[in-house]
């Protein structure tokens, strides 16, 4: 989802009329000079070689995904020396290498480095051109037992919007085993058409290979990202702004043929940029659209990372029924269509088959676009279930996510999946979820959810706000207060704050901590706890929680 949606605060004695609306723009609006000079201390030009820092991801038990970029002048090869140590001070040296990097690759560097021993923190560093990089420091997956996992979740991560405070808070933490991005790594619009703060590069919509890389670039240059890459491996999957606002297969909604090119090409050169300059595998160098991945953390966490946009997703619908909150859809007509798709046939298996087939106790799920149903009108699905707002997320595909709750929920052949947990991105804003099916039906025995006890919901859901996307403006919290009345499924909803998820497991729950930062529009470094919820085994149901605390003697930060 692109600019999402601004919903207002409800005046005093006003009806629910009217408070979803599109955004028309950036929701910050700061001074230029002002804003100039904070950009300026937070980028990392004129560093040098290495003005793009060092980054980590996609671990796995035995490597891990080493990136940097070099900045030369030079347009013939260069080559780059590695070293991985397993102390900060890059003493004990376990593994070096060379590499090279050219203009054919925008001059990025990316070591798949193997050998390693599992669940270890490395220390590594690069070297090129007569100077040396920062310090990076990652881990690799665990096997075996494994009792406790510790991961911040991010997304919307928008430079002309704000400053990364939340990855400074996240790369200051020595607790956390990797981040996982959920998409909207960064976004494609020109100076002014969604933020105002920083000014984007290049000054124009990101269309072509050129475009894009500049784009990853300017981002991997702020400070705040450069920490939070030099410190913690990164597992991401795309959403749509990677390539343009609300993608599907075939087009998107921010892609005008003809006048912004083929589109096929547009996401080539996009998904070019971006495997270059992401420390990202390639699943399948002939399907690069197929990006969706799994990752084992021991016998503890099966983490799922779903590509929900560019190889089957059907055509968003529209929303055409009135209401008096704006437009809305009922689950009839196309989108009954049992053909349309999210994730696609290929990839709906796969899902189907890595859950129920795992050997790990839990099974997140990271995804792009809300699984939990928002409905303007509320109804159970026998009076067919109510007027849905958004058609770009989950409840814009229903049998789609019908076949994922098969999942949960088993079948003649296959005994239920337990023990799910999806994680989403997208929103810019904060939401926990019980999922049902039928959360309006208060007759759990017919299939429906009592959202008192929790019985009849077959996973859980949690929703991290935007690292600097604008939410929306309800500062009371009179309109999230509304949702939950009309949306019982739902334990908690914060539509303003921006910041991340913590998410701390164990054998016995999984606890979602929602940290926020006190603002994006300049510099700052405090951030604020502000509520957790909690999954235990087997229950599938939400529970309130508690702040968790931090394993003593993590390793040590890369200096």
């Amino acid at each position: 989802m692109g600019r999402p949606l601004k919903i207002k605060p409800l005046p005093a004695g006003t009806s629910r009329r009217g408070f979803f609306q599109r955004s028309g723009g950036a929701a910050l609006a700061l001074a230029a000079v002002p804003a100039m000079a904070m950009a300026l201390d937070q980028d990392a030009r004129g560093a040098g070689v290495f003005q793009h820092g060092v980054a980590s991801g996609d671990p796995l038990s035995d490597r891990v995904i080493l990136w940097t970029r070099v900045t030369t002048a030079q347009r013939s090869a260069v080559t780059v020396a590695y070293s991985i140590a397993t102390d900060p001070a890059m003493a004990q040296v376990v593994q070096q290498g060379r590499a090279k990097t050219n203009p054919d690759r925008d001059f990025t560097v990316k070591v798949d480095a193997a050998r390693l021993q599992p669940g270890t923190t490395y220390y590594y560093r690069f070297s090129a051109l007569g100077q040396e990089s920062p310090v990076g420091r990652t881990r690799t997956l665990p096997v075996g037992a494994t009792a406790r996992l510790r991961l911040a979740v991010v997304s919307c991560s928008n430079h002309a919007a704000g400053f990364f405070n939340a990855y400074r808070r996240i790369a200051e933490r020595a607790d956390i085993d990797a981040v996982v991005h959920l998409g909207d790594y960064l976004y494609e619009y020109g100076p002014n058409q969604y933020g105002s703060l920083r000014t984007p590069e290049p000054p124009n919509e990101m269309v072509t290979l050129s475009d894009y890389r500049l784009r990853h670039a300017q981002y991997k240059r702020d400070a705040d990202s450069i920490e939070m890459h030099r410190q913690h491996p990164l597992i991401a999957i795309w959403d749509d702004h990677e390539i343009t606002n609300d993608a599907w297969r075939d087009g998107a909604q921010n892609h005008t043929p003809g006048a912004e090119g083929d589109w096929n090409e547009r996401v080539n050169v996009g998904l070019q940029a971006y495997y270059e300059w992401m420390p990202v595998r390639i699943p399948d160098v002939t399907k690069k659209r197929e990006n969706q991945r799994a990752f084992r953390f021991g016998d503890l966490v099966e983490l799922v990372m779903l590509e929900e946009r560019l190889q089957a997703r059907s055509e968003q619908l529209a929303a055409t029924v009135p209401t008096p909150f704006g437009n809305g859809f009922l689950q009839t007509g196309a989108f009954a269509d049992a053909t349309r798709t999210l994730l696609g046939t290929t990839q709906e298996a796969w899902l189907a088959e890595r859950l129920r087939t795992t050997p790990a106790r839990w099974k997140l799920l990271g995804q792009g676009v809300m699984f939990a149903q928002i409905k303007l009108q509320g109804a159970t699905l026998a009076q067919g279930g109510g007027v849905f707002l958004n058609t770009d997320q989950w409840d814009g595909y229903q049998p789609a996510r019908d076949r994922v709750y098969d999942i949960f929920k088993g079948t003649p052949q296959h005994p239920p999946v337990n023990n799910c947990v999806v994680l989403t991105g997208d929103i810019h804003s904060s939401w926990v979820a019980d999922l049902s099916q039928d959360p309006n039906n208060p007759n759990v025995a017919a299939g429906g959810y009592d959202p008192v006890s929790g019985a009849g919901s077959r996973a859980v859901e949690f929703v991290g706000t935007s690292v600097s996307s604008p939410g929306a403006n309800d500062p009371t919290g009179s309109t999230a207060a509304l949702l939950r009345s009309i949306n019982p499924h739902f334990k908690y909803i914060n539509l303003t704050q921006r910041g991340y998820m913590l998410v701390d497991v164990s054998p016995q729950r999984v606890v979602g901590e929602w940290w926020f930062v006190d603002t994006v529009q300049s510099i700052s470094n405090v951030q604020t706890f502000a509520v957790a919820f909690e999954v235990q085994n087997g229950t599938n149901r939400l529970q309130p929680s508690a702040q968790t605390t931090a394993p003593a003697n993590p390793p040590a930060l890369a200096p």
